[in-house]
């Protein structure tokens, strides 16, 4: 068999591979942080167990940093072997999704650095990462308190607005992948 008969394909242990995984990985933390995080706010302050529900919040937004931290590092990997080779072309198509997932990647950070400072401002070591108190990222400040919860429900929304529409610019992949988890389940059953 010749070099150019066969068909090449992409390793499985790719950058761009581990960026679509972490990118799921992270899907499936957000759903928990955003469906959980409404749920959360909705319970009185008495109910049994709602602390427990706080500190599982704070873990999940935790890990969504390191793997944040991961992801940007196997991006950083991807455009360095893609674009060492050859610069994007600066469409107005390319810049607005430049944009989008820049706007994505910023909510990505803040998101999770608004409840620091929402759980740092009501209590001194309030942040949990699989029962390790974190360090104080703010001071503990009662007249912030507040200001924190609503920078962080603002924040957590908006970037919900940004998710959607990166969902709809994407709807292409999200029908595949729909398809993928649908052949997946008749299979099993």
């Amino acid at each position: 068999m010749t070099q150019s008969s066969r068909t090449t394909k992409p390793r499985k242990n790719s950058a761009f591979k581990h960026l679509i995984s972490i990118h799921w990985w992270m899907f499936y933390c957000y759903i928990i942080l955003f469906f959980g995080g409404a749920f959360m706010a909705r319970l009185p302050r008495d109910f049994w167990g709602r602390n427990s529900l706080y500190d599982f919040h704070k873990t999940v937004g935790v890990l969504t940093m390191a793997l944040l931290t991961w992801r940007i590092l196997t991006l950083l990997r991807v455009w360095w072997k893609k674009y060492t080779k050859r610069l994007p072309k600066y469409s107005p198509e390319w810049m607005k999704k430049f944009a989008l997932h820049t706007s994505l990647y910023l909510f990505m950070w803040a998101v999770p650095v608004s409840g620091f400072f929402f759980s740092n401002s009501f209590k001194s070591g309030n942040v949990r990462f699989i029962g390790i108190t974190l360090p104080d990222l703010f001071p503990q400040n009662s007249n912030l308190v507040e200001l924190g919860r609503n920078i962080h429900f603002w924040l957590a929304y908006t970037f919900l607005t940004f998710i959607i529409l990166h969902a709809l610019d994407q709807r292409k992949v999200i029908k595949g992948f729909w398809r993928r988890i649908t052949k997946r389940q008749i299979r099993s059953s």
